[in-house]
């Protein structure tokens, strides 16, 4: 496999959003679900409509989420759907809740921990999704990216503490006892089945590095970020954007990254790429292109 092509922007805008997805060069056909984090309430980083609205009505997107499995406001569709009207999501573009009646199990063709991934149901009324994640710190994964978005993002509730647990149990309690590495590598088995099932040619991705907390916008009282915006990654390639991600943090000046690469590397975050690699779902040799 040779170097992937990571296309990176520093502005973060409506129109560098768009301008970097054209770059890639990849086109999403049929109906296109664009996969974001609608950010649980209480929390502000998530990626705001403002900013994604031009390019989801460019590709006549529906946006999509599932349910969380945590205690909060996304745990039930019914406050889902209140939280997706509130955080101003509703009035961009269509939403679906790919989880709200049902799951499906995706087989999971060599992973090293699951057999299947429990995904939203819903998710075979699409053709084509566009990744769209927002970068930054994680309490549990380390780091948040396109990795995480594909896996624990388009799991279903149940299905994220199957990950989680790393196929060993359904029970929520059991997410915070489980062996970390195999939590992180469970990921990777979760992001190859969605990208067997979807097509690798039908999925590309964005990732918006800033706001960058140590926290998840699954967090409803995330930590205030301590370091400034990097800018926007996007390419084919999931592995690649996010060590792409990775790297740009290491190598900013901003001495606030301090906070982040703890976050990181405390974690073990690096290891759902490592494992994403030998899964062969990408590189981590990639080629920076700034436009």
């Amino acid at each position: 496999m040779g170097k992937a092509k990571v296309y990176f922007t520093k502005e973060i805008t409506p129109e560098a959003l768009k301008k970097i997805y054209h770059a890639m060069g990849a086109e999403l056909k049929g109906k296109v679900a664009v996969k974001i984090s609608t950010g649980e309430p209480g929390g502000h980083n998530f990626l705001q409509p403002a900013l994604i609205g031009g390019l989801v009505q460019e590709l006549n997107g529906t946006i999509v989420e599932c349910n969380t499995a945590y205690a909060g406001r996304r745990k039930s569709s019914e406050d889902h759907w209140k939280s997706i009207e509130e955080h101003g999501f509703k009035a961009i573009a269509p939403c679906d809740i790919l989880d709200e009646e049902a799951d499906v199990p995706l087989p999971v063709n060599g992973g090293k921990h699951l057999k299947e991934n429990y995904v939203g149901a819903r998710i075979d009324n699409y053709d084509s999704i566009l990744m769209l994640s927002h970068f930054k710190g994680h309490a549990m994964g380390g780091f948040g990216g396109a990795l995480k978005n594909m896996s624990i993002g388009l799991a279903s509730a149940r299905g994220k503490i199957w990950i989680h647990s790393s196929a060993t149990s359904w029970n929520f309690d059991d997410v915070f006892t489980s062996d970390h590495d195999s939590f992180l590598e469970s990921m990777a088995d979760a992001d190859k089945s969605v990208m067997d099932h979807v097509g690798r040619e039908n999925i590309v991705y964005i990732n918006v590095a800033n706001r960058l907390s140590v926290d998840c916008d699954c967090d409803a009282h995330p930590h205030d970020p301590e370091m400034a915006d990097i800018g926007i990654f996007a390419s084919v390639d999931p592995v690649a954007v996010d060590q792409a991600c990775v790297d740009a943090v290491y190598q900013s000046p901003d001495p606030g990254k301090a906070a982040l690469i703890e976050r990181m590397e405390s974690r073990n975050g690096i290891h759902t790429i490592e494992a994403a690699v030998e899964l062969g779902l990408g590189t981590r040799e990639y080629e920076l292109t700034e436009i």
